[in-house]
């Protein structure tokens, strides 16, 4: 990248869902970023790919607000696009899981009542990826050849396994379905999947990404933590870029989080800030000192020791899923999608019955209905982390 480009990063300030305030935020984005008569035609179709990633409700905090949907639908509609909302959720990629989702989460609601069109395409196609490190081909829901344009939509929030999710791990959403779960198999180092993220976000070349910043997420995301208000709607005309101001909004450093550790590794932004140009309020008045972090999993630390020790290391400081039987409703989902098939019910309860086996990637935690899935750290793992 070269020292003179300058990727633009929006902020604007926005307390609550008040429809009016939020769309105004998203007006001014737009304005911010050079208008959007610069990334959009009219006629265009428009894919808004938000979070969805269960059905939660918009107060969870746990998806895309229905809300900020609704304001981008209004926007971008008014300009003259055809505005599709889709998203592939944890779990099945069928016509009935996205029924429940989008109902769910009050997308339905915001569809029938902007003329926006939910997606119902679940067919899967190949699409090359040029640009990929990792992955040069992948396999991609085929709604992405349904529309000219893709609009990230994503919540701001902490995340168990990649430390914070944002407008690159968003993209993930275009992978179908159960077929993340072979990402988190075959990549399940960090670094790995981390690339493996931003190869995928390549391949789906949003022109731009919205975060929904006015409650995030803190503690155990992306599904089971506690609603925090951040006031913020961030836009810009890079992914990477969003992410790296996002994440510094909530306090963590850039090798911190993988995929923003990463993005500059590959060149794709700068450390610092000297590669963004910032519209809108000041990024200093938003920063969160307390914000709580998911509990850490990441053993990078480790990678100094030998090869030959490194397994022994990683294998007693492993954070695995522990369940909470009061929480618990029998539900199946944690098994049923483990990705490394290492959970099994017992009684209609879950049991871990390969400990070595799980890839601590937290599918369990993240897709469980009734956040009865908590991170149990080694004693080791918390000594360590309270060193830090």
């Amino acid at each position: 990248m070269s020292s003179k480009m300058k990727n633009k990063v929006s902020l604007i300030r926005c307390e609550t869902y008040n429809p009016t305030d939020v769309e105004a935020a998203v007006r001014q984005s737009f304005d911010n970023l050079g208008g959007i008569e610069k990334y959009i035609n009219k006629g265009d179709k428009v894919l808004l790919k938000l979070n969805l990633l269960m059905r939660k409700h918009p107060d969870a905090a746990a998806t895309t607000h229905s809300e900020f949907a609704r304001a981008l639908c209004n926007v971008l509609r008014e300009y003259g696009a055809t505005v599709i909302i889709g998203d592939s959720p944890g779990g099945p990629f069928n016509r009935t899981m996205l029924n429940s989702v989008y109902k769910g989460c009050g997308i339905e609601a915001v569809a029938n009542e902007t003329g926006a069109t939910l997606n119902f395409n679940t067919n899967l196609v190949r699409r090359d990826n040029p640009d990929g490190l990792l992955l040069k081909s992948l396999t991609v829901t085929d709604m992405l050849n349904d529309v000219d344009k893709v609009i990230s939509v994503s919540k701001l929030k902490t995340h168990g396994m990649m430390v914070y999710t944002g407008a690159v791990k968003n993209m993930f959403g275009v992978v179908p379905g159960l077929i993340k779960a072979e990402y988190h198999i075959n990549m399940p180092e960090i670094d790995n999947f981390a690339d493996a993220l931003i190869d995928i976000c390549l391949a789906a070349k949003p022109i731009l990404s919205f975060m929904d910043g006015i409650v995030g997420m803190e503690g155990a995301g992306p599904s089971s933590g506690t609603p925090r208000k951040i006031g913020a709607v961030i836009a810009s005309d890079s992914a990477c870029h969003l992410d790296k101001v996002a994440s510094h909004i909530i306090g963590f450093k850039e090798n911190e989080v993988p995929t923003v550790k990463r993005s500059i590794e590959r060149g794709l932004c700068c450390s610092g800030f000297d590669d963004i140009e910032f519209w809108g309020d000041k990024i200093d008045d938003f920063v969160i000192a307390d914000f709580k972090r998911a509990k850490s999993i990441n053993v990078d630390f480790i990678n100094f020791l030998p090869k030959f020790m490194r397994g022994f290391f990683k294998r007693r400081l492993k954070a695995i899923p522990k369940f909470d039987t009061q929480k618990c409703v029998g539900c199946g989902d944690c098994a049923r999608l483990c990705p490394a098939k290492v959970l099994e019910l017992e009684n209609r309860l879950p049991i871990l019955v390969d400990k070595n086996g799980c890839i601590s990637c937290f599918c369990c935690q993240e897709l469980c209905p009734k956040a009865a899935v908590k991170i149990h750290r080694p004693w080791l793992m918390r000594a360590i982390s309270r060193a830090k």
